[in-house]
């Protein structure tokens, strides 16, 4: 019998996610493709169906559904447009750690100068508490374990045991044609912590609100095309 090419488990996860599919669902459908089903805890792209239609409730501000490891597996309009579109980027390009370190001056372009130290030392605590929830065997533990040993800050950072999760944010976040926009940053953790649903806001009726509103209305028509040409930063 004449088989068609396999789809890829990238397209898979896509299909998975577009359907709404169990994590169930979803197994049997890599595995009639001719895939092993991926593991529960990997990244694959799989979001749980409730969460996505949350997701699907928030077209009007910046929000994405990332892994532990800072790994856009969504993103709606306005999110693409303020921190650039996460689909170009594979492998740990991908993960907004390993850029931050490995990639600072895309990565950190996105937010104030002053703010940096802040933001460095908030990466390495979230690591952490992903390499404990996951393990010396997981992914955590290979980005951790490649970070150590290409950038001297995370190493430095890394070896001060700081561990913690980061749950609701203020932040200054730098757009190249809108400007400064300041947000507060709500995250929905699910029930075992292994992505987060995060929302960007600002108060009602102020400037940063209008800016917000323009990014919804831009979503990734940004004018100059810049959000495009972005490392992932979050």
């Amino acid at each position: 019998m004449l088989r068609g090419p396999q789809p890829s488990t990238q397209m898979l996860g896509a299909i998975a996610r577009a359907l709404r599919m169990t994590p169930d669902e979803r197994d049997y459908l890599y595995r009639v493709a001719g895939h092993s089903a991926p593991e529960r805890h990997g990244f694959e792209g799989y979001v749980p169906p409730a969460l996505m239609r949350v997701m699907d409730r928030l077209g009007g501000t910046p929000a994405m559904i990332l892994s532990a490891l800072e790994e856009p597996l969504v993103q709606n309009g306005p999110a693409r447009a303020l921190f650039g579109d996460a689909e170009q980027f594979t492998g740990w390009e991908r993960s907004a750690i390993f850029s931050w370190f490995l990639h600072p001056e895309q990565a950190r372009a996105v937010y104030p100068v002053e703010t940096h130290a802040h933001r460095g030392l908030s990466k390495v605590a979230s690591l952490r508490a992903a390499y404990g929830a996951m393990g010396p065997r997981s992914r955590a533990s290979e980005l951790a374990d490649i970070l150590h040993a290409r950038s001297e800050e995370f190493a430095q950072l890394w070896d001060s045991q700081v561990v913690a999760r980061r749950f609701e944010d203020h932040k200054v976040v730098l757009h190249p044609e809108i400007g400064r926009i300041e947000v507060d940053c709500q995250a929905l953790l699910t029930e075992d912590a292994s992505q987060v649903l995060l929302v960007l806001t600002a108060s009602p009726h102020s400037e940063d609100a209008g800016k917000l509103d323009l990014l919804a209305a831009l979503g990734t028509q940004v004018v100059s095309g810049t959000a495009d040409q972005r490392t992932v930063s979050l």
